[in-house]
């Protein structure tokens, strides 16, 4: 029934497709995969799934992956929600990249500490990232294709190379290097990257590249690393874009940027640092103005052009495909009207889709 309703759900799709001449897929480079995250909820709009399978080829499940809702204290597996965006993503012959195998957020904290929130013993802790890790990616073995295995556990503190996360205090620095190799145990022939924020701009673009080293100077199986590319309208520059991209690349990695969006209202911190919340203005409640549509589809060509300039470049991901299921909406200023993507709240595209074909079609 399952596989059945995916089948029904993608030739509804056909019915409703997005009156655009030309497709992001079909704009990018053949090198470059175009994507999306995505989340079952939104699978069951047959409006937005026509734009997800119109537009993208490749998917990253939004939150169903996350290990808050994977596994509970039993130790029991959930995986209806993974397997439906799977299953609609092999229906459309879209790759899957897996997001996230350990991060700070989103998560449970038993694997790493006990009842009072002090860490357990490193071997508990690691016997309890080799077992959550082979469940998920073996129950996943051959369907997705790559893997977030570490998500940001570089810190954004000047002093401090590492997040003092749960898995660090419990394992220590080398739960990364386990992390990636228990992944690949689970799964050799899946891709492994590390995913982060701001690793493009100089200060974590240091520490970025100290981590790279190190773990390949262990022969630990990582494939590439993940910018994630959460960018304001006048930060980063496109020139630090380009810098960050290509050092990355000089360490021999695939580089993918995994989660772009750009965020059109006033904040006071770049990034995606979930444990930062603002107070600010909610300037645009019903719908962003002609000139802030401009001023938006001018950054993301810029930024896209940058991109698509270097060939290591080998993923392009939208976190999100519509303006109202962006996370932008609730961070960091709590409950307010965004604009951060391509396709408004009406599922229509906005000038920013067409300054994106055209960024990507100069990397051809």
């Amino acid at each position: 029934m399952k596989a059945r309703a995916i089948l029904l759900l993608s030739l509804t799709a056909l019915c409703f497709r997005p009156a655009l001449a030309e497709t992001l897929r079909e704009a990018a480079p053949k090198r470059l995969l175009i994507g999306a995250c995505v989340n079952t909820e939104e699978l069951k709009n047959p409006k937005l799934a026509a734009i997800i399978a119109e537009q993208y080829n490749c998917l990253t499940p939004e939150y169903e992956l996350m290990p808050e809702f994977m596994v509970d204290k039993g130790w029991r597996f959930t995986f209806e929600r993974g397997d439906r965006v799977v299953a609609f993503a092999e229906t459309n012959k879209m790759p899957l990249f897996g997001h996230m195998l350990v991060w700070h957020f989103v998560t449970r904290n038993w694997l790493f500490e006990d009842k009072d929130g002090k860490p357990l013993p490193r071997a508990e802790a690691l016997d309890n990232l080799k077992r959550y890790i082979e469940g998920v990616v073996g129950h996943y073995k051959g369907r997705i294709v790559a893997w977030d295995v570490v998500n940001e556990a570089i810190s954004d503190q000047a002093n401090e190379f590492l997040r003092p996360t749960p898995a660090q205090r419990a394992i220590g620095d080398d739960y990364i290097e386990k992390a990636f190799e228990f992944a690949h145990a689970a799964d050799t022939n899946a891709l492994l990257y590390y995913n982060d924020y701001n690793i493009e701009q100089p200060g974590k673009l240091e520490k970025t590249l100290k981590l790279i080293q190190s773990l390949k100077a262990k022969n630990v199986p990582i494939d590439a690393v993940g910018i994630q590319g959460h960018y304001l309208l006048n930060w980063p520059p496109t020139n630090m874009i380009d810098k960050g991209i290509e050092a990355l690349a000089a360490t021999g990695l695939k580089v993918m940027i995994t989660e772009l969006d750009v965020d059109p209202l006033p904040r006071d911190t770049s990034g995606a640092n979930m444990a930062v919340t603002e107070a600010g203005a909610n300037p645009y409640p019903d719908g962003l103005p002609a000139d802030m549509q401009e001023k938006l589809a001018r950054r993301y060509g810029e930024i896209v052009t940058a991109i698509v300039r270097h060939p290591s470049v080998t993923m392009l991901g939208f976190w999100g495909t519509d303006d109202g299921h962006s996370w932008l909406n609730d961070f960091p200023v709590k409950k307010r009207t965004n604009h951060p993507l391509l396709f408004d709240r009406q599922l229509q595209p906005k000038p920013a889709v067409d300054a994106v074909i055209r960024a990507l079609k100069t990397g051809k």
